[in-house]
């Protein structure tokens, strides 16, 4: 089409393409960064040489571990990109020769999300691993698999999954990029709330935290949602931590290990690089994803997206926001009936900012409410139709290409799109 460019946005596992007015259209990108030739030994490398303090094989002689010691490993759940099918392979082999792989748990950092099924787990871990050793999901709602480690941070009460809090070896495996109201993902998450109770997440979730400008993109230091989960771990410790950062092609671009808190934070430096994209004014409309599978199964995780094109539109401006939502709302948890439980976005914000109490879910509502009342917020997906879209306060787009035209031109010359084809995976914002 004259006058068009083909944008190709990250959406479900295949991808869609869309064609764009080519003078009019700004596509932003995450920095790219090759893969590693070898993930293996770039993660077997972050085992070996540590950010701080000593390797994993040493820490843990150093810990007096034996052939009987307990060993829990916390992995990402299946709506992360995490390459666990590298991590823990890696991990594992470090290790079997210091401890017997009959006493290792696998934990999936669940938090308040669904256990994965047999097969999720086989494609997220391989079939050598869950054959081999133990994989439990984390249920945040069992309170016989929790265990009470005291207050922590800012009045947070932890509790914490069993499996993990009495491990003689704890290990976390995670990986790295920007998040929504945490600043970055991996490291510190992986303890809580990625294994904490659901009362240890409701109150790192509540709506003063959530509504505090400084729990955003890229923000650890004086969040203080990442405050109180960089409390939680260094109260409740870890042995070792590894995570990753990753491109766009859920490459691994390097990896980081060692103490939590200094590991993570040297990753976050390297995603900060990679993914954080200053620009110079708002936007009219901006497209963005959830960066495909598996980012992007439901409607819950592509509030992620949102939350990053809103960094950029301006206020009473269009978002597009594409997401493939195989996985609906999704129909678990308490998303939906929050998400629909009042009006409009903004008697939402206030319905949840006036409770004194925490329901499960209400964040993400809180955030996806914040974006809609800034931006006239629509969906393309697979997984909804527009009735459902309604009940959200969503608008439902079939078209992305004519929908963004027909945007532009209701927004009158000189209007601007901006387009982030990996959702999240980059964060603009403005200078």
């Amino acid at each position: 089409m004259p006058g068009t460019r083909q944008i190709r946005l990250a959406y479900g596992r295949d991808g869609l393409v869309v064609d764009l007015p080519s003078d009019q259209t700004t596509v932003i990108e995450p920095s790219y960064r090759p893969g590693v030739a070898d993930p293996a030994a770039e993660v077997r490398r972050a085992l070996r040489e540590p950010v701080a303090g000593l390797p994993l094989r040493e820490r843990l002689a150093a810990a007096g571990a034996s052939r009987d010691s307990t060993v829990a490993i916390s992995v990402c759940d299946g709506t992360r990109a995490q390459p666990r099918e590298v991590m823990v392979p890696a991990v594992l082999a470090e290790i079997a020769d210091l401890v017997d792989l009959d006493r290792v748990t696998i934990l999936v950092a669940t938090g308040t999300h669904r256990g994965n099924d047999d097969a999720e787990l086989r494609e997220m871990l391989t079939d050598a691993v869950v054959d081999r050793v133990r994989v439990v999901n984390h249920d945040a709602r069992d309170p016989d698999s929790l265990t009470w480690c005291g207050t922590a941070g800012n009045g947070v009460p932890v509790w914490l999954n069993t499996h993990w809090v009495e491990a003689d070896i704890k290990i976390t495996t995670g990986f790295v990029e920007p998040h929504f109201f945490a600043g970055f993902s991996g490291g510190p998450k992986m303890i809580a709330p990625g294994l904490a109770g659901l009362d240890t997440v409701l109150v790192l979730h509540d709506a003063a935290r959530i509504a505090d400008p400084r729990a955003t993109w890229g923000v650890t230091e004086t969040n203080p949602v990442h405050d109180d989960v960089r409390a939680i771990a260094a109260q409740t410790g870890a042995t070792y931590a590894v995570d990753v950062v990753m491109n766009r092609d859920h490459e691994i671009v390097e990896a980081f290990g060692g103490d939590l808190l200094a590991m993570h934070a040297a990753a976050c430096e390297k995603a900060r690089e990679l993914a954080m994209v200053p620009v110079d004014g708002p936007f009219d409309v901006v497209v963005t994803t959830n960066s495909g599978y598996p980012l992007d199964q439901n409607l819950y995780q592509a509030v992620k997206g949102m939350s990053a094109g809103a960094m950029v539109v301006k206020p009473g401006g269009v978002l597009v926001a594409v997401a493939e939502c195989s996985d609906g709302f999704p129909d678990h948890g308490s998303y939906v009936d929050v998400l629909t439980s009042a009006e409009s976005p903004a008697a939402l914000l206030a319905q949840i900012e006036g409770r004194s109490e925490t329901v499960p879910d209400q964040w993400q509502v809180q955030i996806q409410a914040k974006v809609q009342t800034r931006a006239r917020v629509s969906v393309h997906c697979a997984g909804l139709t527009g009735e459902q879209l309604a009940t959200a306060h969503l608008g439902a787009v079939d078209d992305v290409g004519a929908f963004v035209l027909a945007a532009l031109a209701a927004a009158g010359p000189g209007a601007r799109c901006c387009v982030l084809p990996e959702g999240p995976q980059t964060i603009p914002y403005l200078r």
